[in-house]
């Protein structure tokens, strides 16, 4: 049965979901948040997303947030295509406007932090925000909005609380590149595909390390980067146990940390902490931007410390963690503490 697909928020992995969703023949609406006009504007002359520089679905229509209520009031189902840092908004300007009837599926990654050491995932923070009879859903795992706009193989994984509603978004939205596993453990897709920006941070520390030590045109350095690679798996794995998430979806993280290193604001954002610039630097040369890493990084590490006060867990057993934190309140010059991430099982 074809559905009529509201998708708040014109960014790019968002609208990139249109691709699947297109292919299988539903009807379509991106609406954007009030600081997305340009992008709309674009895509209503084009046919193209403007920053992601690929064309979208013929019969997309392209709206602005002017268009909200009545758009969202008659949807089967409502695509959260917002950043985390749009979901106070998403919650007080979208959600009330949601049919109980209509799922909503969020590609939002991100947790709050509680003063206990809680980390809640979006999905239960929309729950807590509507105190409505809406059913909360969110797409994990690794994949980025170019590639899935150019349709090739992505694997992804759909959680939500009902079984039934799942599967009618994976029907929905697979296609033969878009493959879609379902998990109801939705506190341990959410935490384990959040927690990869906070530790892209820390892989790409080794390659500004390799560059203040051989210069800018130093070759790539695989043997550390794949250090930190593995050691972030291995503390995502202990927070993931933390939270009470499914050990095996860690595959989920770690394949969307895997993506994650490749490029983009992150990776040089580690890359210059790893030179040695102090964060404040660092961030001026990123032009002052906001990074979706920097908020999830300081909330995991607020949350492992209040856990370990709390006797709940240990410092010693996130050094990679503690080290990004320690750089993200400004310390420099500090090495990566390599000795701390071997372990001694005899």
């Amino acid at each position: 049965m074809l559905k009529k697909i509201v998708i708040v928020g014109a960014g790019m992995m968002g609208s990139a979901m249109s691709h699947p969703a297109a292919y299988n023949g539903h009807d379509i609406r991106i609406i954007g948040t009030p600081l997305d006009a340009d992008i709309i504007r674009f895509a209503r002359d084009t046919g193209a997303h403007l920053t992601m520089r690929r064309p979208l679905p013929q019969g997309v229509r392209f709206d602005t947030a002017d268009a909200l209520g009545e758009a969202v009031t008659s949807a089967d189902i409502v695509l959260c295509g917002v950043s985390s840092f749009g979901v106070d908004w998403f919650a007080d300007a979208v959600l009330p406007l949601v049919p109980e009837c209509a799922p909503v599926l969020a590609v939002t990654k991100g947790m709050i932090d509680m003063p206990d050491g809680a980390l809640v995932p979006f999905p239960r923070v929309f729950e807590e925000r509507s105190q409505r009879s809406l059913s909360f859903n969110a797409i994990g795992g690794p994949c980025t909005s170019y590639e899935l706009a150019d349709h090739r193989h992505s694997s992804v994984v759909f959680c939500g609380n009902n079984p039934k509603i799942l599967r009618m978004l994976k029907q929905t939205f697979e296609t033969p590149y878009y493959h879609i596993s379902v998990s109801t453990d939705v506190q341990g897709v959410e935490c384990a595909v959040a927690l990869k920006n906070a530790f892209a941070l820390g892989v790409s520390l080794a390659i500004g390390q390799i560059q203040r030590e051989e210069g800018d045109g130093a070759t790539l350095a695989y043997n550390p980067q794949a250090a930190l690679f593995g050691q972030s798996v291995r503390e995502m794995s202990r927070i993931l146990k933390i939270v009470g998430g499914q050990p095996d979806n860690i595959v989920y993280g770690a394949g969307d940390l895997y993506v994650t290193i490749f490029g983009g604001r992150t990776r040089l954002l580690g890359t210059l902490l790893g030179r040695g610039l102090p964060f404040d630097q660092a961030i001026e040369r990123l032009q002052g931007v906001t990074l979706e890493s920097v908020s999830i990084a300081r909330r995991t590490v607020r949350a492992i410390r209040s856990l370990a006060d709390a006797g709940k867990a240990s410092l010693s057993d996130f050094p990679l963690l503690m080290h990004i934190g320690a750089l993200l309140d400004g310390a420099v010059d500090i090495d990566v503490p390599w000795r701390a991430f071997e372990t001694d099982d005899i």
